[in-house]
């Protein structure tokens, strides 16, 4: 059995379209009847009015009177309608009757009998309708149907000659109708302008109906009541189950959704309602705006530095219809990546002790080949001096010089793998004079976070820097407190050093030129910092080296490189690790071309506990 197909329902737009039109209507057609049938009651009273006028007048004439009551005093049978029709009466009420435009004049005798009246054959007879208040004396005004039709007429007494109006002295009455015919042609020219003007309201409400209707699909998106408030829901919702932070920023720049998670991560302590607000008065981080400003197409993802989190950022533009529709703005999201950044610096320490570790595994098979082969051979006594040279020596040989002055056996790994990817980039990496490490490193995770960006920005800034020696050179020193061991670390490169600031102005640039170096010192710090803006450090210096040695101004800064790639963020970070724990990262040194690279000091408490006493090597 099919299933009966339900009529399509009417959209909310045009059932409000309707329901006003309806109003409009029924408004119009009830005043415009109100006002026809009161025009209606105005013609006919105003033909009444005429009517007892005309009656009264033709009452009073002095001649009407004597001829009534001459009649009225003889017999019946003398007033037939040939004796009648060429009387004074019928006469008189002829002319008047021509004169007035009425329906008819009629005149009576006491006795209700037509003495006058416009058809002569009905002359001598009784009137159709009552004649009794006007013969007692009064006057009435009525319409009624007559034999002529229905009329709106007035019948007033006719008193005899010399008489004192008493209703005694009654000898007839006059009888005077103006046809409802004229009544309603008088009231149908009223009701043209009434109806001009009541479609000229019809037309006018329509149009506003329809403007209303436009205007409330575009408010409402052509959407339906029930949709919008499914949207509401949905978007209640999700905004509320997602831990992302969600904005909502509008086509003219106001904010029109902050959910929780993008209070909790850019605005903690505000309790600032920001829906409503225009974004760039809100007080909120800067990047925002150059997410919402970012023209049509889509901004980032993108990686900035917020107090003591790393948040990723994107934004996307919102059209109503797909890529053609109306642009309605655009929705940006923020998404913590703190831990997930920290977590990444970590795992790239640990591919990169895992490249040392193969190295090892592979020195280590080619080292067992060798033995195997002596002892196949029965050269034992060259086995035995080949396996005590290797225990002298170590397992493997890293690039780096030096690495037992480490002494743990962490930073010996670490270090040294280091010290393999720097080789292979035609970079020496060696262990400062200075290093002295008596305990054990107990938070590799830090540790490894920021010794392993520190050294990668050293690594790239001595490959791009103008000179000829590429080298880069770590000192590591531990401080013991009671409450657990801080390291410190030094690391300094053969690069160019950080960008020097523009003074202009004579003399006197010394002083500016140093508070701009240090200003600069902290720039670098800063989120979104790079150094593609700033010219190399010295024009001369880039334009003798080498085009392969010529520095690189995006990449002679450590770990500024663009932070939509997920680069640009590595010193804001590793100083936010850094003060977590109570330490810091600082430029000890902004180093020049003529001498060396940056300098760059590190501090982190709690990273290192003493080594126990059987530990300890002479």
């Amino acid at each position: 059995m099919k299933q009966a197909r339900t009529a399509p329902r009417l959209r909310f737009a045009t059932r409000v379209l309707l329901v006003q039109l309806a109003v409009v209507a029924a408004v119009v057609l009830a005043t415009a009847g109100t006002f026809a049938a009161l025009s209606c009651q105005w013609a006919g009273e105003q033909a009444e009015a005429r009517a007892l006028a005309v009656a009264r007048t033709v009452a009073s004439s002095d001649d009407v009177r004597r001829e009534t009551a001459l009649l009225a005093a003889g017999p019946a049978s003398a007033l037939t309608p040939e004796t009648l029709a060429g009387g004074v009466l019928q006469s008189d009420a002829e002319t008047t009757r021509e004169r007035t435009g009425a329906l008819f004049v009629v005149i009576t005798d006491d006795a209700g009998l037509r003495l006058a009246h416009p058809t002569p054959a009905l002359l001598g007879q009784k009137v159709s309708t009552d004649p009794s208040v006007a013969l007692a004396g009064g006057e009435v005004t009525s319409q009624e149907k007559g034999t002529l039709g229905r009329s709106a007429r007035a019948k007033v007494p006719v008193y005899a000659p010399g008489s004192g109006g008493a209703a005694a002295d009654v000898v007839g009455e006059v009888s005077v109708g103006f046809s409802s015919d004229d009544i309603s042609a008088a009231v149908l020219a009223n009701i043209v302008p009434l109806v001009l003007t009541a479609a000229l309201s019809l037309a006018l409400g329509v149009l506003a109906s329809v403007l209303l209707g436009s205007r409330l699909r575009r408010l409402t998106l052509g959407l339906e009541p029930e949709e919008i408030a499914g949207l509401a829901q949905d978007q209640e919702a999700v905004l509320r189950g997602v831990d992302e932070g969600v904005i909502g920023v509008s086509a003219n720049g106001t904010i029109t959704v902050f959910n929780e998670g993008a209070r909790r991560l850019l605005a903690p302590a505000s309790t600032l309602q920001y829906g409503g607000l225009a974004l760039a008065d809100s007080g909120l981080p800067p990047f925002l705006a150059d997410a919402a400003a970012a023209g049509g197409g889509e901004y980032g993802p993108a990686e900035h530095v917020l107090g003591d989190r790393v948040v990723i950022v994107s934004a996307r533009a919102v059209r109503l219809d797909g890529n053609g529709g109306q642009g309605l703005g655009r929705v940006i999201m923020v998404r913590d990546r703190t831990e997930v950044q920290a977590l990444t610096r970590q795992l790239d320490a640990v591919n990169a002790l895992g490249t040392a570790l193969r190295a090892q595994r592979h020195e280590f098979a080619n080292r067992l080949h060798t033995v195997a082969g002596l002892l196949q051979i029965d050269r034992a006594e060259e086995a035995r001096e080949y396996v005590s040279s290797l225990v002298a020596n170590g397992p493997l040989q890293y690039p780096a010089a030096d690495l037992a002055m480490l002494r743990d056996p962490y930073l010996e790994a670490f270090i040294g793998a280091k010290s393999i990817e720097a080789h292979e980039r035609g970079v020496e990496l060696r262990i400062g004079a200075e290093t002295l490490i008596r305990g054990r490193i107990t938070d590799p995770q830090d540790v490894t976070a920021v010794l392993g960006n520190l050294l990668d920005n050293a690594i790239s800034a001595a490959v791009s820097g103008s000179s000829p020696s590429r080298w880069v050179e770590v000192e590591l020193l531990d401080e013991e407190h009671a409450d657990g061991g801080t390291l410190h670390i030094v690391v300094a490169d053969s690069g160019d050093g950080l960008p020097r600031p523009v003074t202009t102005g004579p003399g006197g640039a010394d002083g500016a030129a140093g508070s701009g170096a240090a200003e600069m010192r902290e720039l670098v710090f800063t989120d979104g910092f790079s150094t593609a803006a700033h010219p190399p450090p010295t024009a001369s210096a880039a334009a003798a080296a080498p085009p392969e040695r010529r520095p690189d101004p995006a990449a002679s800064l450590p770990g500024r490189s663009g932070s939509a790639s997920g680069h640009g963020v590595g010193l804001a970070l590793v100083r936010h690790l850094a003060r977590r724990r109570g330490g810091d990262v600082w430029f000890a040194d902004a180093g020049s071309p003529q001498s060396h690279g940056a300098v760059v000091c590190a501090r982190l408490p709690g990273v290192v506990s003493p080594a126990a006493p059987a530990e300890e090597r002479p």
